[in-house]
């Protein structure tokens, strides 16, 4: 059973990198849907606007109670985050409350104030933040998977992969599962290849979205994103079979090399080098979901 020190601190790291994702996957949905699906476009955009809130009051009370490690992995806000939703907004009129950004960028961590934030009423203000975050996020997996349903029913038209609207269901799901498990002072029960497995199909996914994404002339970068899908898909059927050091040293050694492929593209979309259709807000996006994988690998590579 977790302490309440740990509760509150793992609490706050865990939303304050999902809400910030599920808050994105909503926006995502809302560009991508087509003018004429008014409701659709409503309810994803209430459902981004619902983890901002959340996502400020996490901010929030995060402040002086989070590791500097999560504060300085670049998981929760990377040095393009702000700048990618200024250009996205700008490029697409859809909303999106830059000052959440801001002030994470001043967060501190926890090591510089030890002893100042565990407070007797700080328990049950996480435990309250956890169950509206499990509220919304029960929520939003229910939207996703009914936008999923329209578009493979070709009911509606949506300039998103059907495929990306599974993954973003499956992240919700493991989200969920997280917050869940926090609430009874506990971590999900999974074994060292679920845990992998889990964020090695995550990192692979994001190399064949990009790769699809991609304008064809992009021949070079095409490839690269293709031989990064093939290397997760293979960590991912050897898993079982693989010695428990070598699969997290493997796993390691490919996530920081997607990691400096997805940097790069970000760097590159953002300045307009790369031909592509992704918005330069997805290519932070699953960059800080390496980012945030990276330093769970090296807390298990020790």
């Amino acid at each position: 059973m977790l302490s309440n020190q740990e509760f509150i601190r793992i609490s706050l790291e865990t939303n304050l990198f999902f809400q910030r994702i599920m808050k994105g996957h909503s926006f995502f949905i809302e560009i991508s849907l087509t003018p004429v699906e008014t409701a659709l476009i409503a309810e994803a955009e209430a459902l981004k606007e619902g983890f901002e809130q959340l996502l400020a009051e996490t901010v929030h009370y995060a402040n002086r109670a989070v590791s500097e490690s999560v504060i300085n992995s670049n998981e929760l806000v990377t040095p393009y985050t702000l700048r990618a939703e200024e250009v996205n907004s700008m490029l697409t009129g859809a909303r999106l409350n830059t000052e959440i950004t801001k002030a994470e960028y001043e967060l501190v961590g926890l090591s510089s104030f030890p002893d100042n934030y565990f407070r007797e009423s700080s328990e049950r203000i996480v435990r309250d933040l956890n169950q509206r975050s499990i509220n919304l996020t029960e929520r939003v997996i229910n939207f996703q998977k009914r936008v999923l349903a329209l578009a493979t029913e070709c009911k509606i038209f949506i300039n998103m992969y059907e495929e990306i609207l599974d993954h973003i269901t499956d992240e919700a799901e493991y989200y969920l599962e997280m917050l869940k498990a926090l609430q009874n002072k506990e971590l999900p029960k999974r074994t060292l290849c679920e845990e992998l497995n889990f964020w090695n199909y995550v990192m692979g996914g994001h190399a064949a979205f990009i790769d699809g994404l991609l304008d064809p002339s992009e021949r070079n970068l095409k490839k690269t994103a293709k031989t990064f899908e093939e290397g997760f898909d293979k960590l991912i059927k050897e898993c079982t079979r693989t010695n428990e050091n070598q699969i997290k040293r493997e796993s390691l050694q490919l996530t920081e090399g997607v990691r400096n492929f997805k940097r790069s593209a970000t760097e590159g979309i953002l300045n307009c080098r790369i031909k592509s259709i992704i918005p330069p807000l997805l290519a932070d996006h699953v960059l800080r979901e390496a980012n945030h994988y990276l330093r769970l690998l090296r807390m298990m590579n020790g």
